[in-house]
């Protein structure tokens, strides 16, 4: 019986299962953050992209555009699209944690004394992160869809979508089944850097701390590795983000972008236009967002981990 217990702890399953619930507690208590953050990185799109009748909205702040949001549309659209970012971080969550000790324990292995090195983590990362994102990528798609709506409203123009099953509905009639992964390779890029400087910032960091430190496997080293890896993961991958937002909110005409036809396109006419900067635009709601995500999902996961007999991460 404990030999199967055992099994099970292992599988991919359990793992996936673990990681997704530590995932939507953290998605549903930070996401007006993620929303705010999406706003922010529209702006700048205007007139040139398309028909010059329509108003471009003046350019706002992080806490202004969050206020806007909630006394221009309502406070419960803050959680506008929480919906399809729950389904997306229920499957990239899990899958990119479960691909992450696989290639950990299976694949790259940890050394004879039980460090990973940081070359490790950093491919092993990368790799679960592009993995996960690409298998959860429409979810990603219909949330930045639904994401926009207010926005689209407030400018007069009509809604595109009406629920989450709507808007995937709409994009398979757009684009075929392929539509659903536009903006897929933005997508993983960003991915791979969020997790590069998320996975294996928090795993080199937590386990650097042990070994260096006098503080135990508790919530207090699982905080401070947590800080350092959102801190890290914004700041590596805010410009893929930008680039992965503008294309997954662009109008398609025949399955093809309007504005821009790929990741380089779109950062090549992002910077052309609106300056190096804007590729850091929605940074520090990014990392807002990003660091209580990294604290809540990272404690949750070390929590449901001890909770049902698994050893800490």
């Amino acid at each position: 019986m404990s030999n199967n217990f055992k099994i099970n702890h292992e599988s991919f399953v359990f793992k996936f299962m673990l990681s997704s619930t530590a995932a939507v507690v953290a998605e549903t208590v930070t996401y007006p953050l993620d929303l705010t953050k999406t706003r922010l990185q529209i702006q700048g799109e205007g007139p040139s992209h398309g028909s010059k009748s329509i108003k471009t909205p003046k350019h706002r702040g992080m806490f202004a555009t969050a206020l806007g949001i909630a006394k221009e549309e309502g406070i419960h659209k803050l959680w506008q699209g929480v919906t399809p970012a729950l389904y997306r971080h229920i499957v990239y969550s899990g899958c990119r944690m479960s691909f992450y000790e696989i290639m950990r324990e299976k694949v790259l292995k940890r050394n004879a004394d039980g460090s990973f090195p940081l070359w490790k983590a950093t491919i092993g990362g990368m790799v679960a992160g592009a993995a996960g994102q690409f298998i959860a990528s429409p979810t990603d798609l219909v949330k930045v869809r639904m994401q926009m709506e207010g926005r689209r409203r407030l400018q007069g123009k009509k809604p595109r979508v009406k629920n989450t099953m709507h808007a995937f509905k709409q994009i398979v009639r757009e684009g075929g089944v392929r539509g659903l992964w536009s903006g897929w390779v933005p997508n993983v890029q960003r991915a791979a850097l969020v997790n590069l400087g998320d996975l294996a910032t928090y795993d080199t960091a937590k386990h650097m701390i042990l070994s260096k430190t006098r503080l135990k496997d508790n919530h207090i080293t699982h905080a401070l590795a947590s800080g350092m890896s959102g801190l890290v993961a914004a700041l590596i991958g805010t410009p893929a983000d930008v680039v992965k937002t503008r294309i997954m909110n662009q109008p398609t005409k025949n399955g093809r972008g309007v504005y821009y036809s790929g990741s380089v396109d779109c950062l090549v006419k992002t910077v052309r236009k609106e300056g190096f900067l804007a590729l850091y635009k929605g940074l520090v709601p990014i990392w807002i967002r990003m660091a209580p995500w990294s604290l809540v999902f990272w404690l949750t996961y070390e929590e449901v981990r001890t909770m049902t007999g698994t050893s800490s991460f």
